[in-house]
């Protein structure tokens, strides 16, 4: 065989990273740039898109470097934040703003104007009325920035500018379509009543394609000898799904990232259930399979957290080692409200807290709160999930999180649920490139086959773990005046 390689770009909160896959899927060139956070007075979240392209040109070079390589890529595929949203000058190109970053509620009072159709969006979209989606972050774009008027104007998420800037195309995906909030799932097109609610003109946003169409053809501005398709655009935590293997009914992961996805496959038909989010996991070759997720605004990030705001810790990568040398016996919980509370739970208003505590509690038993918020606030979303009849024999887990051996454990105790941590690092780059590589040829369904993975079993009693949660929702309820029985 005649070696093919896909350049993956994944495109995350934190950074950009650009991945070369061979054709057996193997990673044999990594390399990524980190980007500002810019965060305001006010908590509000902002990423520079110009700087985000930039770093995604930057990262391909670097990984394309090897002499010999670049003209052995055979396509491109880009996974990428979602629900982050755009705005910006079909002519120039130039964006009108910063993007809105998912984790930004500033579009809170645009949600408040319409409370009244709360009900309705979320039957059409499967999405609760929330600022942590797409719409709400467009809208205030629209109507905060200046001299908008008379522009011809583009509104997007991440990948559609990146599939912009590098085909010149205006496209997106099923996956990042159906997580703006201005998807109707049931009709498949944008629908025209909710984008009037939010004041977007339909004719603003992209074209919906498959997720493994070819989205154009992009040389990464002559980084490659020849133009490539483009041939997968996928959110990241859907990227990560397919990367895990999971492609039938039932099958769940999480991604431990800056926040978490909780994910489960509900095949060809969509489940709603009013606190989590129903979306489509992806759409391949005319067809759509959909997913339930509950998503996870502070995990990752409340570790960071520890380590940049309140120096706890002087490095992330200690933090299990230091949890795992705490008191087991404290009592104190770390509620991460720090931008409300997510699925299933959707406490806009919540402020985060540690509860719970007591005299002897010290440096040590924080870091352990923090490290076992992450696990609770999945194990919330896991629970309302089987509250659908939909029961997992194993989580899958990836993403920034999944070295960490105490939070893995103390995931499967809580949940009382075998855990398979992926080996790979890299899930999401790798689930849209292998959308492309199958597309293409370049790959078959063995691809799945040679999944590398970790396992932890549960070994809590189930007396402590019902203990240990119960201390949890309590903590939620101080926080939130509302729990999960």
């Amino acid at each position: 065989m005649n070696k093919q390689y896909i350049l993956a770009i994944d495109q995350s909160t934190s950074g950009t990273k650009a991945l070369i896959l061979d054709e057996e899927g193997r990673v044999v060139s990594q390399t990524g740039r980190e980007h500002r956070q810019k965060i305001s007075a006010e908590g509000w979240v902002s990423h520079d898109p110009v700087e985000i392209y930039r770093n995604t040109i930057a990262a391909a070079a670097d990984a394309l470097s090897r002499p010999g390589m670049a003209p052995l890529v055979a396509c491109a595929a880009v996974s990428n934040q979602r629900e982050t949203a755009l705005v910006w000058d079909r002519k120039t190109g130039i964006p009108v703003d910063d993007a809105v970053v998912w984790q930004c509620s500033r579009g809170a009072e645009i949600c408040g104007r319409i409370r009244d159709m709360a009900e309705d969006i979320q039957k059409k979209t499967g999405l609760p009325l929330s600022p942590y989606f797409s719409a709400s972050k467009v809208a205030w774009l629209l109507e905060h920035t200046g001299n908008l008027h008379n522009k011809n104007l583009f509104a997007g998420t991440v990948d559609s500018w990146l599939v912009y800037k590098l085909t010149g195309n205006f496209k997106t995906d099923w996956s990042n379509a159906s997580r703006t909030q201005l998807l109707n799932l049931h009709t498949l097109t944008w629908d025209q009543d909710i984008c009037g609610s939010f004041g977007i003109d339909p004719a603003l946003l992209p074209e919906i394609c498959d997720s493994n169409a070819c989205f154009g053809h992009t040389d990464f501005e002559g980084l490659l000898p020849r133009p490539v398709p483009l041939h997968c655009a996928m959110g990241d935590s859907h990227a990560s799904l397919f990367g895990q293997g999971c492609l039938e009914k039932g099958m769940g992961k999480v991604s431990y990232g800056t926040g978490s996805s909780v994910m489960v496959n509900t095949g060809e038909q969509p489940v709603f259930r009013e606190n989590l989010s129903t979306s489509i996991a992806w759409g391949m070759n005319g067809r759509v399979n959909y997913a339930l997720e509950g998503n996870i605004n502070y995990s990752g990030a409340v570790i960071k957290w520890l380590v940049e705001d309140v120096k706890l810790l002087s490095s992330a990568a200690l933090a299990g080692h230091e949890a795992a040398a705490a008191n087991p016996e404290d009592t104190t919980y770390l509620v991460p409200a720090f931008s409300g509370l997510g699925a299933p739970y959707w406490a806009e208003d919540a402020k985060a807290a540690f509860w719970g505590m007591t005299r002897k509690t010290g440096r040590a038993e924080l870091i352990k709160a923090a490290e076992e918020c992450i696990a609770y606030q999945i194990a919330d979303v896991i629970r309302t999930i089987g509250e659908e009849g939909i029961t997992l024999r194993e989580l899958r887990i990836d993403g920034g999180g999944s070295g960490d051996r105490y939070l893995l454990q103390f995931q499967s105790d809580i949940l009382n649920l075998p855990v398979s941590v992926s080996t790979a690092g890299e899930l999401s780059g790798m689930g849209a490139a292998y959308a492309a590589g199958l597309a293409l040829g370049i790959y078959d369904h063995g691809i799945f086959s040679r999944r590398s993975s970790a396992g932890y079993e549960p070994t809590m009693d189930g007396e402590r773990r019902k203990r240990l949660y119960g201390g949890w929702l309590e903590a939620v309820r101080a926080v939130t005046g509302a729990g999960r029985a």
